[in-house]
């Protein structure tokens, strides 16, 4: 892939950087809006890329028609993660009040522990398996639109186009997410301070494994 460890610095090349991703921030203050715009922020960032400018996107409130497409479809990967889980945790609740309510079942217990161990690793590897396939998934979003983001069996090809530019990819979104956490060391609004950051990596990834 072209240069993709340049994700972490490709943003200071914009002389405007600080104001852009600070601007951003405070939009992400906004509930749900701010998401939504954060995420067409970062796709009109990697239409930059693409034209060969290494500029961030004006960051303004125009990018919410951009981004709309690509947070449904995650929102409804999220869900679908979610219910997956559901199916898991609530029959290990259910085992679980039910023998605190009388003698203790040593076999149901175990059951119910080992239905929430398997609840949180199904959650692990369908949120990693999600992280990896990003980069497709955004690329089939703007191509063909909620439909083309849902398309699971042509997400999956495309992921498996070629398996080092997806690892390779989907490490380095790991990566983004955690320099997207750091700032709530510091206060929430440092946390959306390097969100925005996090969001013009995710730009440079994509772009990287579209070329790749």
């Amino acid at each position: 892939m072209d240069r993709v460890s340049e994700a972490f610095t490709w943003p200071f090349r914009d002389p405007d950087w600080i104001a852009k991703i600070l601007i951003i921030a405070l939009i992400l203050l906004i509930p749900i809006v701010g998401s939504i715009n954060g995420l067409g922020w970062m796709l009109a960032s990697l239409d930059r890329l693409r034209a060969g400018e290494d500029r961030l996107a004006p960051a303004n409130l125009r990018y919410l028609g951009r981004g709309i497409r690509l947070f449904g479809v995650e929102l409804i990967y999220g869900l679908g993660i979610a219910a997956v889980a559901l199916l898991i945790f609530v029959p290990a609740f259910v085992l679980a009040s039910n023998e605190g309510q009388g003698s203790a079942n040593g076999a149901v217990i175990a059951a119910a522990i080992f239905l929430n161990l398997l609840g949180f690793s199904v959650i692990t590897l369908l949120s990693l398996g999600l992280t990896f396939a990003f980069p497709a998934i955004v690329l089939a979003t703007e191509s063909g639109g909620l439909a083309g983001g849902l398309n699971i069996g042509a997400v999956i090809r495309r992921s498996r186009m070629n398996l080092t530019h997806t690892l390779i990819a989907g490490l380095m979104l790991i990566a983004a997410s955690f320099v997207g956490s750091l700032g709530s060391v510091v206060c929430g609004v440092g946390a959306l301070v390097t969100t925005a950051y996090a969001l013009a990596m995710q730009a440079w990834i994509v772009r990287s494994f579209e070329k790749g």
